[in-house]
């Protein structure tokens, strides 16, 4: 019997944990593995914020796929994935095409827009290195352009952040300890420039802690950060935003509108024909698609609900972790000829949200409150403990953030 070829399309958290994970478990002549990315690396999406606000640079949170990978064991093939073609068991790519007998879908997420005029064509997105990039060097360049105008313009320096769940809030933080340094090094007066959080829903991080909320916003707010809550995104310009709040509309005036308000599957898998809820694949108990055996789901296109909420669980990098190791002992039972799987849960082990360099809040350890330097020194523990997983104690040595309290 031939070894079975299974594909994995995806370098995200999911995609190349299953990969790190499949190459432990399994021998070089147990199946044929190949990894599909874009890029020749894999990047930290939780840490993207940090690149576009400028406080981390962006080689900090990529990590070279073949630093991570046994090439003895898997071939990483650098291109872009065009279609799923299931029913065929074939992946098309721009330059060529693989087949498979078993597929990991990990192709993450793409911004959802909710049809809001002008959003898509005046908004950036914090999705990639390269976004998070153009960024900083948006925010930046708008920094150095408003003192070199006779007439300065108000929108180059009103930075207004669409969404306050997890990015939007993260990001607002990071920017709120960047602008300081950008106005000292460009000699602009910290009071003309604005940072403006926009957030549809009644509060800011919907269904956290109100506390831990409450925290989180007097901090913000004593950097600089405006927040206007309950207020409606309704259209993005080239230089300004329009919002409605308590049925009045308003804008601001700005050419830096970061939206972080909404993510959706990949439009890929969408395309492929599977069975869809707003872009994700409600995927069996074993986290395979519907109707195809041999096709796995891992990360953001996978919907799974949680029962006692009655809401999908969030698509986040601790749950794609776990499917991806999930994923991993599933393929290593079919492959040695064991055809039963075990049921996926995710295991909460705590949420944390940074809001800056030394501050954040977070639920951890059985809904343990964290608030300050505290939850900050939390989050870098668990950014080094993936690290620590992903390419063992070397990848966390170079790439980990290993003084806890700064």
């Amino acid at each position: 019997m031939n070894n079975p070829n299974i594909v994995i399309i995806g370098a995200g958290y999911g995609g190349i944990m299953t990969a790190v994970k499949l190459q432990k478990s399994l021998n070089v002549n147990d199946a044929n593995i190949t990894l599909v990315n874009k890029h020749s690396y894999h990047y930290q999406t939780t840490w993207l914020h940090e690149n576009a606000a400028g406080t981390l640079h962006h080689d900090r949170t990529r990590i070279q796929i073949n630093d991570l990978i046994d090439t003895s064991k898997i071939n990483f093939v650098q291109d872009t994935v065009t279609k799923v073609r299931p029913d065929e068991k074939k992946v098309t790519l721009e330059n060529g095409e693989l087949s498979y007998d078993y597929l990991v879908v990990g192709l993450g997420f793409e911004a959802a827009t909710f049809g809001i005029s002008g959003l898509k064509e005046n908004a950036f997105t914090i999705s990639s290195i390269n976004s998070a990039r153009l960024i900083r060097q948006h925010i930046e360049y708008n920094f150095a352009k408003y003192n070199n105008e006779a007439d300065k313009k108000e929108e180059r320096l009103n930075l207004v952040v669409g969404g306050a769940g997890f990015t939007g809030i993260e990001f607002v933080g990071e920017l709120a300890n960047r602008v300081p340094e950008l106005c000292k090094e460009y000699d602009i007066p910290r009071e003309n420039v604005r940072i403006i959080n926009v957030e549809a829903a009644p509060t800011a991080l919907p269904g956290f802690d109100p506390e831990l909320v409450e925290y989180a916003m007097n901090s913000l707010e004593a950097r600089g950060v405006e927040f206007k809550i309950g207020a409606m995104i309704k259209e993005v310009t080239e230089d300004k935003l329009i919002f409605e709040k308590d049925e009045k509309r308003e804008e601001i005036a700005t050419n830096t509108v970061v939206w972080a308000a909404g993510v959706q599957g990949n439009s890929l898998i969408v395309d492929a024909g599977f069975e869809t809820n707003r872009g994700r694949i409600p995927v069996r108990d074993d986290l395979r698609a519907p109707n195809y055996d041999d096709v796995f789901i891992v990360g953001d296109c996978a919907l799974i609900m949680n029962e006692e909420t009655e809401r999908p669980y969030p698509p986040t990098a601790q749950i794609a972790i776990q499917m991806a190791e999930h994923t991993a002992a599933s393929l290593t039972k079919l492959v040695q000829g064991d055809n039963h799987l075990e049921s996926f849960t995710p295991k909460i082990q705590g949420t944390v949200a940074s809001l800056g360099h030394s501050d954040a809040i977070g639920v951890v350890f059985d809904d343990k409150k964290l608030f300050g330097w505290s939850a900050s020194a939390m989050k870098k523990v668990i950014d080094n403990r993936y690290l620590l997983k992903l390419g063992g104690i070397g990848l966390l040595l170079k790439k980990g953030k290993l003084n806890l309290f700064k």
